[in-house]
């Protein structure tokens, strides 16, 4: 078959075939580009299995980390045998593994807005978020490049993983890690849920919490975990820009929604805090586009809060490009690839919020989420905390879903959308509920 790659979407560069940890472009940091790793799937994989219930079964041929397998010799019955133990040992740890979620339509929170509301629930999975997905991803991964096909890890020492998070991601990480017996090094900010900080110690995670220096701009515990990276940890992260694999594992959610048979949606209303979530989703439609799995893409629209919105910052940079240069919207977006500085950089005065988990300094994978945006006509939304705490509202009266407020951000953008006319009467929406109130 024909092979997977990565490639940088700045340079081109691409690593070894043996490189083991190929997870971010060598030039990143140097210059203003913004070097993202892409992975450009084979054009012969097989996208759908249809042969499982586990996501990562499924769809493991939309993983870099199943053809880095097969480029070592690793038969495909080695791969899901892989995938079944890591699993089992996630289920030990959390209760369950991995399944496909819920998507389907909720009738009465569509009646009450006037529209065709597809809702995929993400609160019962591993950990109790979609985050742990981007991460089964890269644990795959290193299980592979670190162990043989009978073994799902690889013996001997191993470096720490590291992530920096305000709960659901170190959540998941910490998980996935005491699953397969990894050290987890956490960065977490000092307003961090007790009840999380809790749990990742009950994990055997190592946490430390990261206070804002005077005058600090950017993420003091993205600093930490940098630097963590420069001391020889691993990134197990939920940043694309820190970790390109990371957008795989995120993909088998919008896949999930494509392999239930359900009608093509108008729109599709995502959160966003790093960006990740919203560039898998992008992605995972352009792979099924391509494969014609789907004839369109619906329209995307992004969500971020008032107290810290980059991404809405961004856009607005772009499309002011677009007019001034009377350029497109592909030909600001490679002008932006080159020029970050004059696009993404940390909010100025992050605020709170009760959508927390959106509230990130920078989007980190903002170019790939602003190429979807512009690819598919959708748009930013930046929604205010009445909005956020009436979506909730509306989720829990009328459906079985105990999202969090950064769970059902994405419904909060999509009620600002219906204010703005943007959304009309009757469309076919789909919203992701990603974490549960805990």
């Amino acid at each position: 078959m024909s092979r997977s790659s990565l490639v940088c979407v700045a340079c081109g560069w691409q690593p070894a075939d043996d490189a083991p940890y190929p997870f971010a472009c060598v030039r990143r940091g140097q210059g203003d580009g913004e070097h993202l790793l892409e992975h450009r799937l084979a054009g012969d994989a097989v996208l759908d299995h249809n042969d499982s219930a586990n996501p990562f079964v499924r769809w493991r041929e939309s993983l870099y980390a199943w053809h880095a397998a097969r480029a070592r010799g690793w038969s495909d019955a080695d791969f899901v045998s892989l995938v079944q133990r890591l699993d089992n040992a996630i289920a030990r740890v959390d209760g369950h593994g991995f399944a496909i979620t819920p998507f389907g339509t909720e009738a009465a929170l569509g009646q009450r807005l006037r529209l065709e509301l597809w809702v995929k629930d993400e609160t019962h999975n591993v950990a109790g978020s979609h985050k742990a997905r981007h991460l089964m991803g890269l644990l795959l991964y290193l299980a592979v490049v670190e162990g043989g096909p009978g073994s799902a890890a690889a013996p001997g020492a191993q470096a720490p993983l590291a992530i920096a998070s305000c709960g659901n991601a170190a959540l998941g990480a910490a998980v996935l890690a005491r699953a397969a017996s990894r050290a987890l090094q956490v960065y977490v900010p000092p307003d961090a849920e007790r009840a999380v900080l809790d749990r990742l110690a009950a994990l055997g995670a190592t946490v430390v919490v990261c206070p804002r220096e005077p005058g600090e701009q950017g993420d003091p515990c993205m600093r930490h975990f940098r630097q963590a990276l420069a001391r020889g940890a691993l990134p197990f992260c939920c940043q694309g820009s820190q970790n390109g694999l990371t957008i795989d594992g995120g993909q088998t959610l919008v896949l999930e929604t494509l392999g239930v048979g359900a009608p093509p949606l108008d729109h599709l209303v995502v959160q966003v805090g790093g960006g990740a979530l919203a560039s898998a989703s992008v992605q995972a439609y352009a792979r099924s586009q391509a494969r014609g799995l789907v004839r369109q893409m619906p329209r995307v629209h992004v969500v971020q809060t008032q107290g810290a919105a980059p991404l809405a910052r961004a856009w607005s940079k772009v499309r002011q490009r677009m007019a001034e240069q009377s350029e497109t919207a592909a030909a600001a977006l490679a002008y932006a690839a080159s020029h970050r500085s004059q696009f993404m950089w940390p909010w100025e005065q992050p605020q709170h919020s009760v959508a927390s988990g959106i509230l990130d300094d920078e989007t980190y994978d903002w170019l790939a989420v602003l190429r979807g945006v512009a690819a598919t006509g959708g748009s930013t939304v930046v929604v205010d905390e009445d909005t956020l705490r009436q979506a909730n509202r509306l989720v829990c009266e009328t459906t079985a879903v105990r999202p969090s407020h950064t769970g059902s951000a994405g419904l909060a953008g999509l009620l600002h959308l219906q204010r703005q006319g943007v959304v009309a009467a009757g469309s076919r929406v789909g919203v992701l509920l990603t974490g549960v109130q805990r």
